[in-house]
């Protein structure tokens, strides 16, 4: 027989009058005595005659068969077990007939929903003849209950107006920190570890070599500049020397070939950057050369070689930027974010902590700053006011003055420290980030991280985890210690805080209990009380204590101490060890560097008052807020919207990491707004100036010296603005 495809009937009373059969003889025929059976099956044989009685007519019961690849582990019922065991090899649920018609008999012929989604769990496992007899050996097995006479299901059998029972609700997901790992390491290795490894094929390795290739270049460039300023060329040699400038020029833009043809390509998607103006003044600078070599004088190309040493120096501190960015994100196993929530306390907005998405960072960090869209437009301007500057030579005093006012025009115009003006204040403070595991998510946030604003502090925050010890504990007075410590306990764990792991353990040690906790007040003073068991305890430091009116023994000074009072004696008191962290102590004195910056204490530690920041960490504690126990709760429980966007991203929990985000952010902008701002006014005065010359006609100022004098000139703070982000 099939036992998949196939259903077998079998009747009520046909079935009894087998086992009947099989009590009285045909155990014999099968090798087994009718005593062996055991009084437990005769016991059920009168059991199943007497439920007979008393069982409705039913009709035929179908036992459905099923496929034999959705069978689970037997469950067999004692009772079952005894009487007839089953097959070998048979793995389904083995039912016993005595409770099936118990169950028909309570039932009245209409199914339970708790039996019916029991029953759908069995299945059929024993075998039956082609005309629906059983072996005499062999129990039956039912696959559902609620299964009814003609293949009909009781579900089928329920009267039309009976309600349909609702749809069980969906579980709950249940958060896995270990399918958010895997999700989390999938996206960055996807993202930014896929980007690492193009970045590390590629490496800076040439860009090194092109810088320093070109910075002799330079040198050389400008040592025969300064001996054609001061006349000590021979005239028989000054064509070689125009020679060898030229190609000391082609040499260094073969070397930064790659960054021209870049800068074309994006002049064709219609964006015009300082590197574009840097080609148009190498083609500028070889056209000028022709000039140079029929009026036998030395061209500006040392000017030229320095702006392209430092455009590929620039190059390269963008790639090395890029490369840690993805390296601190690829090595990271959790991602939080910082954002900005609006009026977080007293007006200010606050900058919250959240929890981060890989794609926050990886949408945002290559899109332009606002700094270089600034200078991009710049340059454009600076080119078309070149362009007008060598028409007015030209229409005064002729072609070739004209390309040399030109050429010189757009090395002035652009100082040769512009071209890093973006790149290393960013490749600067990223040295600082990536040591702690953070990275700015672009310029917008970068330029959303500025401004006035409050920045929660919790007791975590100043004191991580295992930095708060207990160093020991002396009792006074006649009471219990573990009482005193179990009120004690359950005071700080009312107040919350860093404390409460430290006294928890100890009142685990003992095998104390907490208590509830009436009247709780938190008195801003290094305190709080509350009633414990009807009983007033307060909890504080010395001096508040002493203002409570608690009598202090003599030989009870402890500089870092919680004080327990019981009913106003002294029971106590736990000497506390704050261990002062490097990354909390950074952090905090980064924020409280910053004047637009509010640190706002949202821990329960009662015991973090100002005395002891200010000896524990050296900061001024008048720029950190010490809100009310309310106000606390409330800033505490705010978590950041889900629409806020990433303004920076840590993949570690220290102060620090968040601290040196914003910190970072706003001296990077100051830098980099600073420079474009020095370097503009720096061409603007450029362009005046050779304006002035190209109407005078003044060629004998227009010498390689003096143009590279000026570039030199314009470097120094150029390159002392970028040193801004070192500071933080």
């Amino acid at each position: 027989m099939d036992n998949k495809n196939q259903e077998q009937e079998f009747d009520l009373d046909e079935i009894l009058n087998e086992f009947h059969e099989l009590a009285d003889g045909d155990t014999e025929e099968a090798g087994i005595p009718a005593a062996e059976m055991g009084m437990e099956l005769k016991e059920e044989l009168d059991e199943l005659d007497q439920l007979l009685e008393e069982l409705p007519d039913i009709g035929e019961v179908t036992l459905p068969t099923a496929p034999a690849a959705e069978e689970e582990a037997p469950v067999q019922t004692p009772d079952a077990a005894e009487a007839a065991p089953s097959p070998e090899g048979a793995p389904m649920d083995t039912v016993s007939m005595v409770e099936i018609i118990k169950q028909i008999t309570a039932d009245d012929g209409e199914p339970d929903s708790e039996t019916e989604a029991t029953e759908a769990e069995a299945e059929p496992v024993g075998e039956a003849g082609a005309e629906g007899e059983v072996s005499g050996d062999a129990t039956i097995r039912i696959d559902e209950m609620d299964s009814l006479p003609g293949g009909e299901t009781a579900e089928a059998a329920e009267p039309e107006g009976a309600p349909e029972e609702e749809a069980p609700a969906p579980e709950p997901i249940v958060f896995s920190p270990h399918a958010r790992l895997r999700e989390l390491k999938k996206k960055l290795v996807a993202g930014p570890e896929k980007r690492y490894y193009e970045l590390s094929e590629v490496g800076v390795g040439k860009l090194q070599a092109a810088i320093l290739v070109n910075i002799l270049i330079t040198l050389l460039c400008s040592g025969v500049a300064v001996l054609y300023t001061m006349d000590l060329i021979p005239e028989n040699r000054l064509r070689f020397v125009i020679f060898s400038q030229v190609l000391a020029m082609l040499i260094s833009a073969l070397l930064g070939c790659h960054l021209m043809l870049d800068s074309l390509g994006e002049l064709l998607k219609g964006k015009f950057t300082i590197n574009t103006l840097l080609t148009v003044s190498f083609i500028a600078c070889c056209v000028d050369a022709v000039f140079c070599l029929r009026d036998l004088r030395v061209p500006c190309c040392a000017a030229f070689s320095l702006e392209m040493t430092l455009a590929l120096w620039g190059r390269c501190q963008r790639r090395s930027t890029e490369m840690a960015q993805m390296d601190t994100l690829r090595k990271a196993v959790r991602l939080n974010s910082v954002v900005k929530e609006p009026d977080f306390f007293e007006g200010k907005p606050g900058i919250l902590r959240g929890e981060g998405q890989v794609e926050d960072f990886m949408d945002t960090y290559n899109l332009p700053s606002g700094p270089e869209k600034v200078q991009s437009g710049y340059a454009f301007f600076s080119l078309l006011a070149c362009i007008g500057i060598a028409a007015l030579a030209a229409a005064l005093h002729g072609p070739s003055l004209a390309v040399q006012v030109f050429s010189t025009s757009l090395l002035a115009a652009v100082p040769a420290s512009a071209f890093i003006t973006v790149s290393r204040p960013m490749a600067v403070l990223e040295r600082r980030l990536h040591m702690v595991g953070t990275v700015l998510c672009g310029w917008q946030g970068v330029k959303a991280l500025g401004g006035k604003a409050a920045f929660p502090l919790s007791d975590e925050d100043l004191f991580p985890q295992g930095s708060t010890k207990l160093n020991g504990v002396k009792f006074y007075g006649d009471r219990d210690p573990d009482d005193v410590v179990s009120y004690t306990t359950s005071l700080i764990c009312a107040a919350g805080g860093g404390l409460v792991p430290v006294f928890r353990q100890m009142l685990n040690s003992r095998n104390g209990m907490e208590h509830p906790v009436e009247n709780f007040q938190n008195y801003g003073s290094g305190g709080i009380g509350g009633e414990v068991c009807g009983e007033p305890v307060l909890l504080g430091s010395l001096n508040f204590l002493q203002d409570m009116g608690v009598e202090i023994p003599e030989g009870t000074m402890v500089n870092q101490a919680v004080y327990a009072s019981i009913d106003g004696q002294l029971c106590a008191v736990f000497a506390i060890s704050y261990a002062k962290m490097r990354s909390s102590a950074a952090g905090l004195v980064t924020l409280c560097s910053h004047r637009k910056l509010t640190p706002v204490l949202t821990g329960g530690d009662f015991m973090l008052t100002e005395s002891l920041l200010r000896g524990k960490f050296g900061v001024n504690t008048r720029r950190i807020a010490f809100p009310d126990q309310d106000t606390r709760r409330e800033l505490a429980a705010r978590q950041p919207s889900p629409e806020a966007p990433a303004l920076a991203l840590a993949t570690r929990e220290d102060l620090v990491s968040y601290a040196y985000a914003v910190s970072g952010a706003r001296s990077l902008r100051t830098a980099t707004n600073l420079g474009v701002a020095i370097h503009l006014i720096a061409g603007i005065l450029g362009l005046v100036i050779m304006a002035v010359l190209a109407y005078l006609g003044s060629a004998e100022l227009l010498t390689p010296t003096h143009v590279l004098l000026y570039q030199l000139v314009w470097m120094i703070p150029g390159l002392l603005v970028t040193e801004w982000t070192r500071t933080v």
